[in-house]
């Protein structure tokens, strides 16, 4: 079993805790602004920086991911419960809890029934444009927030934009100000030097310009009193039908964190070469989420930016994320009160920059490049995202993940092998017709299991290569099952068909370099019926050519 803090050495020890400094200035500024983007108080995202973060760090298996809330889960817990209370209620608090633990719960499950794969069913085009429309409706309600114009955060995204262009009137020049400089700072400055923590810095300056100058009394909002005190332990009462009203959002955040969260361990271990333990990320989630919801927070994940910042910083141990919880402990305790005067304009810039690479515009480039329909599948779910909602968006998400691969496994590789070995023809694609692999002799290569969705494919394109006219008549078939590792009852059923169909025209058929599972198989569903069985492509055609 992992110690917790492995890798943490002598000599990286001075690394690890600067390390740890530099993520509590991104985490509280960014999380402050997390939390109002899900209708909740500061002290959520602040919080979640606490006790979360320090039972993750402690059980995770990766030395280097960062939990936290992160903007798309923040919306997506704002869209959800929107629905169900008036965002910034206790009523509406108290489902955000539940919410986490049902989300803590679902981790657990994933986590001893090892069902983590369900999340590969989230491809890269399904999340860029479930994330991207999460995103733009967060972009909305931040520019509401740098232009100083009031809006209803818990509102459809049509309504958000309403709002705003109707509002545009109340514009406040003040709020304008400070986000444009806001967005200057953390623009220019990341280009300049990216190890500074621009986020605080930007915090910082706005929060003494607002003091000294007293723009909070020329309509710049501000945060406001943040109670002080340390997180303390809770359990959010509600009747069963609100806790499963809550579990479809629930399940949405659990797979979406699933699927980010595991491939960013999973890429952060290959490059820094320690061991990935899927099942334990996942549990460590399951514990996150639970102690979220029972001290005052929201759903946790694994946060990408922060884990790069780590990464670039040399931190190679979860130390930092120990440092992050004990200084907003520290914060909490003795520091709320430098909290209040922050700008509001200057957090919605803050969130504005760091969801900009959300919205997912560059990735959509990249897939209208190379695979228009995946670049659908990914504009499909962006447009539901925003125009339905969430929680349809991901629906949709995994029903546009099936048919993406229904239709690849629909169209299977399937060959026309040379005497040699290599492809001769594809059976699926316009070639010469009449290629035989020798006099009499067709080899045909499937390069995938055999069910459902591509057994009628395959039998077509074995009577295609039986009946094409060109070089002779045919005689034998021969199928080389290498790639094939399973097959189904109604792949079954269509080869049974076939063995029919060839049986008519008088044409054998054989089998090459099947693995023993695949034979066992074909002997179950009765398929293997006395046909000769060739360990190699070259010891049939030899058999089969003294037969001619």
């Amino acid at each position: 079993m992992q110690r917790p803090l492995a890798g943490l050495t002598r000599r990286n020890l001075v690394t690890e805790l600067l390390a740890g400094v530099t993520l509590l200035a991104i985490a509280i500024p960014l999380n402050i602004g997390y939390a109002q983007i899900a209708g909740l108080p500061a002290t959520a995202g602040l919080y979640a920086l606490v006790v979360p973060t320090l039972v993750y760090a402690l059980v995770v298996s990766s030395r280097q991911v960062v939990a936290s809330p992160d903007a798309a889960a923040a919306a997506l817990v704002a869209s959800s419960i929107g629905g169900l209370a008036v965002a910034g209620s206790a009523d509406y608090a108290t489902l955000a809890l539940a919410q986490a633990i049902i989300c803590g719960i679902l981790f657990v499950l994933l986590a001893v029934f090892k069902l983590g794969f369900l999340a590969n069913f989230l491809s890269k085009p399904i999340l860029v444009g479930f994330v991207g429309g999460l995103a733009l409706d967060i972009m909305v309600s931040q520019i509401a927030k740098m232009l100083g114009v009031k809006i209803d955060s818990g509102a459809e995204l049509a309504d958000k934009v309403i709002d705003l262009v109707s509002g545009l009137g109340t514009v406040n020049g003040w709020s304008v100000l400070i986000s444009l400089a806001s967005v200057a700072v953390l623009v220019g400055g990341r280009m300049l030097a990216r190890a500074v923590p621009w986020a605080l810095v930007v915090l910082v300056l706005s929060t003494v310009v607002v003091v000294l100058t007293g723009l909070d009394e020329h309509g710049v909002s501000v945060l406001g009193e943040v109670p002080a005190g340390p997180p303390v332990l809770t359990w959010p009462v509600i009747d069963w039908t609100t806790w499963l009203a809550l579990v479809p959002s629930a399940i949405a955040l659990t797979l979406v964190t699933t699927a980010e969260g595991l491939l960013v361990s999973r890429s952060y271990a290959e490059k820094r070469h320690y061991p990935f333990r899927a099942n334990r990320d996942l549990f460590a989630f399951g514990v996150a989420n639970v102690a979220a919801g029972a001290q005052g927070s929201f759903a946790v994940g694994s946060s990408t930016s922060r884990t790069a910042a780590m990464d670039q910083a040399g931190s190679r141990t979860q130390l930092p994320s120990l440092v992050l919880a004990a200084g907003t402990l520290l914060l909490l305790l003795f520091g709320t009160a430098l909290l209040a005067d922050i700008p509001s304009p200057a957090i919605g810039a803050i969130v504005a920059v760091a969801i900009v690479p959300l919205l997912g515009i560059r990735e959509f480039g990249d897939l209208w490049r190379k695979d228009r329909f995946e670049f659908a599948v990914g504009a499909a779910c962006f447009l539901v995202t925003v125009l339905v909602g969430a929680i349809p968006g991901i629906l949709v998400a995994f029903v546009l993940a099936l048919v993406n691969l229904a239709k690849r496994a629909a169209n299977p590789a399937i060959d026309v092998l040379a005497s040699d070995g290599d492809p001769a023809q594809s059976l699926l694609e316009d070639a010469p017709d009449g290629t035989v692999t020798a006099p009499g002799i067709v080899v045909i290569r499937l390069g995938a299991p055999l069910f459902f969705a591509n057994g009628s494919v395959f039998a077509d394109a074995v009577k295609h290569a039986v009946t094409a006219p060109g070089d002779g008549e045919v005689h034998h078939v021969v199928l080389d099952l290498e790639a094939v590792n399973d097959i189904d009852v109604t792949g079954a059923e269509s080869f049974e068909a076939l063995r029919e169909w060839l049986v008519a025209r008088d044409v054998s058929l054989a089998f090459s370099r099947a693995r023993p599972p695949v034979l066992a198989r074909l002997s179950d569903l009765g398929i293997l019926d006395g046909d000769v069985v060739y360990r190699t492509n070259r010891e049939a055609l030899v058999a089969l050519q003294d037969k001619e």
